[in-house]
């Protein structure tokens, strides 16, 4: 009908108003995936968090209330060490250091008064001091012999708590423990005489049902002074 551009209408000449026909490409199809999680999974996941949340905080829990067990253990053990070791260090002799004869006697029978054992030959534990007038919180008459210590024990009469030599101020801070010394004769033990050697055990006591025990043995390898 219109063979010519200017055979057109004249709202058909103005610019732009006629496009050549572009075919619309249609969208190929695509596979959506989804992201996230379901609601069952973050269910689970807030369980399983939880768990082994509950499990640390029970952990931490015991550990804090347990934490100061390793302190009064250690304590407890430092006084046994201590003790023992105020012990072992003292002269083991025939006689008492203050007898007469303890330079010389060659047997407990050649004591002048007072042997360091009255009872060589026996079984039972040692029951200190020797002579009972003895104390280890004296500064003119304090134990001097191994087997002074049988049955010692702190607190006491002169101590009411742990205390040192010569001293009976009891210790700050040691107030809720105990020690106890046990002396028996243990030569047999290393193929000697009775009484030629002694086992000594300390046990120290304290908070939280702490209870150590530690022994040693003292050899009568210097039987004079």
């Amino acid at each position: 009908m219109f063979d010519k551009p200017n055979q057109l209408p004249a709202h058909a000449r103005h610019a732009g108003a006629i496009k050549p026909s572009i075919p619309v490409a249609l969208a190929s199809a695509e596979t959506t995936t989804q992201r996230g999680v379901t609601l069952v999974e973050l269910v689970v996941f807030i369980v399983i968090i939880g768990v082994a949340l509950a499990g640390v905080l029970k952990v931490l829990e015991i550990t804090g209330r347990s934490s100061a067990d390793p302190l009064v253990r250690k304590q407890a053990l430092s006084i046994a060490e201590s003790l023992l070791l105020e012990i072992q260090q003292q002269p083991f002799t025939f006689c008492d250091p203050d007898d007469a004869n303890a330079s010389t006697a060659t047997t407990t029978t050649g004591c002048a008064t007072q042997t360091q054992d009255i009872d060589p030959a026996g079984a039972g534990a040692i029951a200190g001091p020797f002579p009972s007038s003895e104390s280890r919180y004296s500064n003119t008459n304090p134990f001097d012999n191994v087997a002074d210590y049988g049955g010692f024990s702190m607190p006491n009469a002169a101590c009411a708590g742990i205390c040192n030599p010569n001293d009976t101020t009891p210790l700050a801070g040691l107030g809720t423990y105990a020690a106890a010394v046990t002396i028996s004769r243990a030569g047999g033990f290393f193929g000697l005489s009775n009484d030629a050697a002694l086992k000594i055990s300390v046990r120290v006591t304290g908070p939280a049902n702490t209870d150590v025990t530690l022994s040693g043995y003292r050899v009568r390898y210097a039987p004079n002074i």
